[in-house]
């Protein structure tokens, strides 16, 4: 199942993404509402999908699928190609860092170029959301605490993200986590580490690659943050970009104001974003 979250007349609800369509669930709350109770909802959902009234998705505005998760990790260093191409070893415990609830963005949102800033750079990564979450989370048990997977971007000021040893706030600007277009279920994805990922500049092919990269794959990643911390339905982990980012490139290519950043994954849609320089 595709859920959403989406605008419409004025209100902002969640909703069942049907073909070109959506499907407004009539659950009460946010999604953190509707993950916290999805077994319950689950049956009635689908049923609603088949059966309810459909609005068209180009009416709606979509919005991020979860407007403001718990918490928001994301780990460094993750594909082999990212490494070699940052010029680093490849990490024998895995790299995390956080970022800021308020850098969430919706999926064709502007992303924005901070004031007094010139290196903004792309990162194209699958985003995990957390369903029952929960505390040691063997990785054998993790795929069951994954409530649904969607198309994220690492927005990074690489200035900012390399001016001191601690990553979180170059890489925690305003709208530099837009994710979405929707959360497609985990049970509608399978196993996640087969899924062919992409970033284009205007067009131009910058990012292609596959999550059966990844160097520590998404149970790994589960196991590790939940010998320390309470997963919580709705938190959403980043699980790294591949190789081809712009701070790699020789010469250097850094994102400009009205550039168009697309990031898609196989089975899970695309995102797009206009970056805009901040009032």
């Amino acid at each position: 199942m595709k859920l959403c979250t989406f605008t419409h007349d004025g209100k902002t609800r969640t909703g069942i993404v049907v073909g070109e369509t959506v499907v407004e669930t009539d659950v009460p709350g946010t999604m953190l509402d509707l993950i916290r109770e999805w077994d319950a909802l689950k049956p009635r959902l689908e049923a609603k999908g088949a059966t309810g009234q459909a609005i068209p998705l180009a009416h709606v505005k979509l919005e991020a699928p979860v407007p403001r998760p718990g918490k928001i990790f994301a780990i460094g260093l993750n594909y082999a190609d990212h490494i070699a191409e940052s010029g680093l070893g490849t990490p024998e415990r895995q790299v995390w860092f956080t970022k800021a609830q308020t850098s969430v963005n919706a999926p064709f949102d502007p992303v924005l170029i901070a004031r007094g800033t010139a290196t903004p750079d792309y990162e194209a990564e699958l985003v995990a959301v957390i369903g029952k979450g929960g505390k040691h989370i063997d990785a054998a048990d993790a795929p069951a605490a994954i409530f649904g997977y969607c198309v994220g971007n690492d927005f990074t000021e690489r200035m900012w993200q390399h001016a001191g040893p601690q990553w979180s706030l170059g890489k925690s600007f305003d709208t530099h986590a837009p994710m979405g277009p929707w959360i497609v279920t985990a049970d509608e994805i399978g196993d996640p580490h087969d899924l062919a990922i992409r970033c284009y500049v205007n067009g131009e092919e910058r990012q292609n690659s596959n999550t059966r990269h990844l160097v520590f794959d998404i149970w790994q990643q589960v196991e590790h943050l939940s010998v320390g911390m309470t997963m919580e339905p709705g938190d959403c982990l980043f699980t790294g970009t591949p190789g081809g980012i712009g701070a790699a490139m020789d010469p250097r290519q850094f994102l400009k104001p009205g550039d168009v950043v697309r990031t898609e994954i196989d089975g899970l849609g695309h995102i797009e974003a206009t970056m805009v320089a901040e009032g």
